[in-house]
């Protein structure tokens, strides 16, 4: 795994209950009247704009009051290869997992178990005794906020994120070995804002839910998001099976334009030790309902948390900074909740939930009118700008459609 290309890749571009009804096992459409003929004009859409951007595969979907509406997925699994995608084929979701890890959280607290003012030295420290004072003294809702005065990724947690000591321990004891190593650094909050998109907080947000409940942080989510929610597509790390090219896998840009796709494996995704900050993947309709779920502000079932809790969690704790030309997957201003952005669309009219999420190998993008009740999720088997743009599009058109 350490020195592939693939890494390389991923290390520069990190520094930076029902849901309608399949129609022919590709589009998913329910409307008021003529939902063959939308469920085509859907697909025939995406297809032009993943054509037009040279997208291996593109998926959408729209989910008003918990339902979806409109869905589809087009290409293919793999770039140049006829292997037609499917509305069941998994796609990587990166950074958007954050919201899910900040729900958990949630969950913790409500239990009693932390508080969004836990410290990382009361929680952590008989695992990690010696951490600076400034690191101990930092919060739990500082971490899932990007406002603890963590940096983003720097040289020395790239390298140990990728460190070869990934083949010795669990992911668990693996975060513990990364924070021990880090521990000695000094974190300071900049001024006037306070944000710095921070995957290692989130790492050690990981920890922190995993050391009061006992369970690791990959075990929760599945036992306390994707089952209770029914997304039974999703999991954790590479979408396709091993051995198997049975999702649309995720593909790197070489240095030279060229496209490799990365079918499985280590080099298919971030190290599991980064997990709490962006490995999850699912179908687009799993995606929708994790969407419609917080679309719905808790007010449906399953009640994983309080609308309380999520109000909280969706709420702006901080402003970010304007970043020009950020990373796909890291917001570029706005406000930052607990794993949500805030940004005010000039095509919707006011601030909407929002989140991008990329591996350097994947496309994933969000957002939530909480007002309306209504979601959109974008994802594709690709990274990089034209990825990025291309998800923009698709949600300002099925925004328009179906809200405005």
């Amino acid at each position: 795994m350490l020195g592939s290309p693939a890494l390389s890749e991923f290390r520069n571009s990190c520094i930076g209950v029902a849901l309608g009804v399949m129609v022919a096992g590709v589009v998913v459409a329910m409307s008021a009247g003529g939902a063959s003929a939308q469920a085509t004009s859907m697909d025939n859409y995406l297809d032009r704009v993943r054509a037009e951007y040279g997208l291996p595969a593109l998926a959408a979907a729209v989910v008003k009051d918990g339902v979806v509406v409109a869905a589809a997925a087009t290409g293919t699994r793999v770039d140049g290869q006829i292997l037609p995608v499917t509305i069941s084929d998994r796609f990587h979701i990166g950074s958007n997992t954050k919201s899910m890890t900040a729900t958990l959280a949630g969950m913790l607290v409500e239990e009693g178990r932390l508080a969004w003012d836990s410290r990382v030295g009361d929680v952590l420290g008989e695992d990690v005794p010696e951490m600076s004072q400034s690191l101990a003294n930092a919060t739990l809702e500082q971490l899932l906020s990007h406002s603890s005065g963590i940096p983003s990724d720097t040289e020395e947690m790239m390298d140990l994120y990728f460190s070869d000591a990934v083949f010795d321990d669990n992911p668990v004891q693996q975060r513990i070995n990364v924070l021990a190593s880090w521990q000695h650094n000094e974190v300071v909050i900049p001024a006037p804002s306070p944000f710095q998109y921070s995957n290692f907080g989130y790492l050690i947000a990981g920890m922190m839910i995993e050391k009061v409940s006992g369970t690791p942080w990959e075990t929760l989510m599945y036992e306390r998001i994707f089952w209770p929610l029914g997304m039974d597509s999703a999991g954790l790390g590479p979408q396709s099976t091993y051995g198997l090219i049975d999702a649309a896998v995720g593909h790197r840009i070489e240095a030279d334009g060229s496209v490799t796709a990365m079918l499985w494996g280590p080099a298919a995704d971030i190290p599991p030790v980064m997990g709490p900050a962006g490995n999850a993947h699912m179908s687009i309709l799993d995606y929708a309902r994790w969407a419609g779920w917080n679309a719905g502000q808790a007010g449906r079932g399953p009640q994983l948390v309080t609308p309380a809790t999520l109000e909280r969690i969706q709420a702006v704790h901080v402003q970010t900074p304007v970043r020009e030309n950020p990373p796909p997957g890291t917001p570029s201003t706005g406000g930052y909740g607990l794993g949500w952005s805030s940004v005010a669309f000039d095509w919707a009219g006011k601030p909407l939930l929002t989140h991008n999420g990329s591996n350097s190998m994947n496309l994933a993008r969000i957002i939530v009118d909480t007002e309306t009740d209504i979601a959109i999720v974008v994802t594709t088997n690709f990274p990089g700008a034209e990825a990025n743009a291309a998800a923009g599009e698709v949600m300002e058109h099925l925004y328009m459609q179906y809200v405005v």
